[in-house]
């Protein structure tokens, strides 16, 4: 009977033809990967609030300007929450480049140019504005997924604030869009 030993189990992989090969600093464990996610979060939220103030002053509903606003209080706070984390984690907080933000964010600055001002701009901006939602509640799913995989409860809560926070958002652009601007934009065609 042939025996293994931990090296045979937690040696490298071998990479395969096409495979991408990771950089030299690339996470090896959870935790790092946990730790660059945030990084790449916080710059994502930081950029959301320059962004935010643009689409309000670009929207003309006041409902859609209101949520905006209210959205933008938010997530000055979403900010403040992932410095509380870093701390929580003993992490200096730093951010790394989101592409994914800064593409989502320039696709809603390409909407505002792409659209005249009034009730078709206000659904275009709820479409960006969604975009960029649904990539922040499946980012919070995931880190809160893995802080709690990690044992890190008191992060996990803090990042579920915030998930929650974001479904909320999601749920009242929904109701803005339904309730009024999208059949407003209907009848204006």
């Amino acid at each position: 009977m042939k025996s293994t030993d931990n090296k045979e189990k937690t040696a490298k992989p071998t990479v395969k033809r096409g495979v991408t090969k990771p950089k030299s600093n690339a996470a090896a464990g959870l935790t790092e990967l946990f730790e660059d996610s945030l990084k790449d979060l916080y710059w994502a939220e930081k950029a959301l609030t320059k962004a935010l103030p643009i689409m309000a002053r670009n929207a003309t509903s006041e409902e859609l300007i209101d949520a905006i606003n209210n959205h933008l209080v938010e997530t000055e706070e979403h900010v403040t929450r992932l410095e509380k984390v870093f701390d929580l984690i003993g992490k200096k907080a730093i951010t790394k480049k989101c592409d994914a933000m800064e593409g989502l964010i320039e696709e809603g600055k390409g909407i505002l140019e792409e659209t005249e001002i009034g009730v078709v701009r206000d659904a275009g901006i709820i479409a960006a504005s969604q975009k960029i939602e649904h990539y922040e509640i499946a980012t919070y799913g995931t880190l809160r997924q893995f802080a709690e995989t990690l044992g890190l409860e008191e992060v996990a809560s803090i990042l579920e604030l915030t998930l929650d926070e974001e479904k909320g958002a999601d749920k009242l652009l929904t109701e803005v869009a339904v309730n009024a601007i999208n059949l407003e934009a209907a009848e204006a065609e």
